[in-house]
């Protein structure tokens, strides 16, 4: 899977070094799913996101920690490549930081939602979150290309057409499993949605102050006077 951006001839997901973002992302997500499953009874149950145990648990870590464990071999793999590889090329764009904000802060909140969903509707004992890390990095890198060309396992698409297959595993699973499996993956796609087409906290808040500068304007205008065109006679003025 070797996205490719039309403008450019051919950029590739980014294999940066271990000392990336993106690579310590992926580091973390095969270290935390190893602790977890060899230690399921005592410290692997507490990196989970458990709906019912944050709040009245007082196990308010887990939104931040959830996201660097999957159980699942096909999940810790694919997870950590697509941290690595597709988060590599978000991370030359992006930088470290916002990677880091986007990718773990994204996760971080589709688990604060999740939990708060639970507060009303019955889900799941618990979630990993290790592909709702990976699929918010591959949704993102598809929007980002947008209409450019990318390359999905040999076959030219769009970038938004990228960005839909990522959105298509979590629909499958929907489907196969139900949609409650599948709550963290769906608050992570809106996230990230929001966030690349322009929902970003800062965009937001800019958006908001020319529309406040517009109204402001407008308010002023209605006091105004149109002054006539026509000349005054001024015979006498002199």
């Amino acid at each position: 899977m070797r996205p490719m951006r039309s403008s450019g001839g051919g950029s590739g997901f980014g294999f940066s070094g271990l000392e990336s973002m993106a690579a310590k992302l992926a580091i973390g997500l095969v270290a935390g799913s190893v602790l977890t499953l060899a230690a399921q009874a005592t410290i692997g149950r507490l990196l989970v996101l458990s709906p019912r145990a944050v709040f009245p648990g007082f196990q308010l870590w887990q939104p931040f920690t959830y996201g660097f464990v999957e159980t699942e071999p096909f999940g810790i793999i694919f997870g950590a490549f697509a941290l690595y590889s597709i988060g590599g090329g978000l991370e030359m764009t992006w930088g470290s930081r916002r990677l880091l904000q986007v990718l773990w802060g994204g996760t971080a909140l589709a688990g604060i939602l999740t939990v708060v969903v639970g507060l009303f509707v019955p889900l799941p004992g618990y979630y990993t979150g290790g592909w709702v890390m990976g699929t918010m990095a591959w949704v993102a890198y598809g929007l980002s290309i947008g209409r450019g060309q990318a390359n999905f396992w040999g076959i030219p698409v769009s970038g938004n057409v990228l960005a839909g297959i990522g959105a298509g595993f979590v629909v499958l699973n929907g489907l196969r499993a139900g949609w409650a499996t599948q709550v963290p993956e769906l608050f992570g796609l809106g996230i990230i949605f929001l966030y690349v087409r322009g929902g970003s906290p800062r965009r937001l808040w800019l958006r908001f102050q020319h529309w406040r500068l517009q109204r402001q304007v407008q308010g002023r205008s209605r006091h105004l006077r149109v002054i006539s065109s026509d000349r005054p006679n001024d015979k006498y003025l002199n």
